[in-house]
This record gives structure tokens, C-alpha cells and sequence, in this order.
């Protein structure tokens, strides 16, 4: 009896190699942030309760004209605007991710040379940290979210389909703006003076991404212009997502749009890494 020996490719074992290295980065440092996250619940659940305060004045401002309006704005009623900013509060918190602010202290402090003497990649170092805390997020924010329904008395009646794209969309979305804040964030590398950029990104992303109000009821012309960009993909899709209405379509789009967007995120980041490294070494060498 003859045995065939297959030997699996030198460069397919250092992928696999590489793969589980990754995976054990990920992994170390989510369960390092989750243990963290619960160890200092107190902080954190007032820093969550902190942020209840703009959702709220948003709920109680547009159930109020919803009232007005006969009992309802494009679709939405006071039950439905209640559901939508109930839910606002889960994704605020998944967007939460190094800041731009955060580079200046890096470079400013020397953080970033000890970042470049680490093995792989600083971004994966930020987003498996914040991946763990975002499941601490997910865990304290449950109780919250049952003290605002008893309040408010959300409307809230979400297909199968719609509670799937959700828990894909709401990782997607933190995915999305962890890429994008990293690119904005590089620029610190060139110049100090990069703070009336940072409020100018933010300062859009506050009024396209469906954060004041859900984008279906905002004007055409800012539907479209949201549509480019985005900020939709990372705070009204999966809010909407949920909360609806949103069609089955709509629902695949969004996550496909997404995809799109994390791609051209993590395309950004090397791209700018790769020369924004090379100034800042030409600087500090």
C-alpha cells in the first residue's frame, strides 16, 4: 500500500502562519479589554448614561413635531422616533474609536515610534482593543436601553432579516469608521495643525450620517450628497436597519455599500500609512 504526502505550499503555510498569529492578536487583546471593560463597569456606565442626554433632547424634539404633524413625519411616529434613538444609542457607542485628537498625543508623547517597533500592523492593535470593549458596549447597554423603552414606549418590530443586518451592520459600521478616523488621523504626521479639519469631517458626519435625524426625512439633495459619502454606513443604515422601514433590498444594498466602504477604508490606511511612515521616520530619523 502506497501513501501520497501532500505538502502544502511554502507560502500557503506562512499565510496560515500569519492568519493565526492575527487571530491570537485579536483574540488577547479583546479578552484583555473585555475583563478591563467589566472590571471598571461603574466608569463605564456613567460614560454611557452620559451620552443618553442627545439622543433624548432628539427623541422628545421630533416626537413632539410628529404630534404635531398629526402623528407622523415621513413614516415616522412618536413610537417609531423613540425605537430609532433607543437604538442610536447601541451604535453611538459601536462608533466609538481612536479618535484623530488621539495621533496628536501619539506623536506629541513618542507613542508612535514604540507602536512602530511592534510586529504587525498598529491599526490591528486599536481595533481589537476597542472590539473587546465594544462587547462590554453591547452587554451594559441592554439594561439601559430597557429603562429608556419603559419611558418612552418605542415602536419596535424588526424581521429575522432585519435583527441579522443589524448585528452585521453595527460591526460593519465600526469597521468603516475605525478606517476612516485612522486616515484622518495620519495627517497629524505632516502638519500639527490639523484641528479645523477633524471639526469639519465631524461636523458632516453629524449632519449626513442620520445621527440628528433619520436621512430619509432630510431633503433630497442631502439624501444624495449622503449617499457618496460614508457616514450613512456607519450610524443611519444600521439604525434603520433595525427600526425600519427598510425593505429586504434596501437591507442587502446597505451591507454591500458597507463592504464597499470598509474597502476603500482599508485600501486608505496602507496607502497613507505607507507614506505618512516614511515622513514621519525622514523627521524623527
Amino acid at each position: 500500500m502506497t501513501h501520497t504526502v501532500v505538502v502544502a505550499p511554502r507560502d500557503t503555510i506562512a499565510r496560515e502562519g500569519a492568519v493565526r498569529s492575527y487571530l491570537r492578536l485579536y483574540a488577547t487583546l479583546a479578552r484583555t479589554s473585555i475583563m478591563l471593560g467589566f472590571q471598571y463597569r461603574v466608569s463605564n456606565y456613567f460614560y454611557m448614561i452620559g451620552m443618553i442626554a442627545e439622543p433624548v433632547v432628539y427623541l422628545v424634539v421630533w416626537s413632539t413635531i410628529a404630534r404635531g404633524q398629526g402623528g407622523d413625519i415621513g413614516g415616522y411616529t412618536p413610537g417609531t422616533f423613540a425605537a430609532y434613538y433607543i437604538v442610536w444609542t447601541l451604535v453611538r457607542n459601536m462608533n466609538i474609536v481612536f479618535t484623530p485628537f488621539g495621533w496628536e498625543q501619539r506623536i506629541r508623547e513618542g507613542e508612535l515610534s514604540g507602536h512602530l517597533a511592534r510586529p504587525m500592523h498598529p491599526i490591528h492593535y486599536d481595533l481589537g482593543s476597542f472590539a473587546g470593549w465594544k462587547v462590554v458596549v453591547i452587554v451594559m447597554w441592554l439594561p439601559i436601553a430597557a429603562v429608556l423603552s419603559l419611558v418612552f414606549h418605542p415602536s419596535l418590530d424588526p424581521s429575522l432579516a432585519q435583527v441579522a443586518t443589524f448585528a452585521v451592520a453595527i460591526w460593519g459600521a465600526y469597521l468603516i469608521r475605525s478606517m476612516f478616523l485612522w486616515m484622518l488621523g495620519m495627517i497629524t504626521i505632516w502638519t500639527t495643525r490639523v484641528s479645523a479639519i477633524f471639526e469639519a469631517f465631524f461636523a458632516a458626519e453629524l449632519l449626513l450620517s442620520g445621527r440628528l435625524l433619520p436621512v430619509s426625512l432630510m431633503p433630497e439633495w442631502t439624501q444624495t450628497l449622503a449617499s457618496f459619502l460614508p457616514f450613512e454606513s456607519t450610524f443611519g443604515f444600521p439604525i434603520t436597519a433595525l427600526v425600519g422601514p427598510i425593505t429586504g433590498r434596501e437591507l442587502v444594498t446597505g451591507l454591500v455599500l458597507q463592504m464597499v466602504w470598509i474597502a476603500i477604508g482599508v485600501g486608505g490606511v496602507q496607502v497613507m500609512w505607507r507614506r505618512a511612515i516614511r515622513a514621519y521616520t525622514a523627521v524623527n530619523g
